[in-house]
């Protein structure tokens, strides 16, 4: 892994690290009203996402894209995995949410790469 001073190259493969350990820290914390040890996966996730999601702005992704895909991303990811496996039902309200999520998530990229265009980077 890159030092302090050096800039990680992929933002997309760090980002979806980042994500994939949120994810595992917050099932875990639903997993560990039963198993009280899973407490230690949930800070080591939630250590492991918060660093891999700053290595992720250090190379340039702009916050709102990083945090928005992150949190987007996140909230799709674990409801659906816990509709596996806690049989946490998913309705038809919360489905069109988590597509409203997605939708604004894509917006805010799209209004980010806009921004860029114009600013000639």
């Amino acid at each position: 892994m890159p030092g302090l001073d050096e800039s990680p190259r992929c933002p997309a493969l760090l980002l979806v690290g980042a994500i994939l350990a949120e994810v595992t820290g917050s099932l875990s914390l639903k997993g560990a009203v039963d198993r009280p040890w899973l407490y230690a996966v949930v800070a080591v996730a939630y250590a492991l996402a918060f660093t891999l999601l700053a290595w992720t702005l250090r190379t340039g992704m702009p916050l709102g894209v990083a945090y928005g895909v992150w949190a987007a991303c996140g909230v799709a990811l674990t409801a659906v995995l816990s509709n596996l496996l806690f049989a946490e039902p998913i309705s038809l309200v919360m489905g069109l949410g988590l597509l409203l999520v997605m939708a604004g998530v894509l917006c805010v990229e799209l209004g980010a790469r806009g921004g860029q265009d114009r600013a000639g980077t």
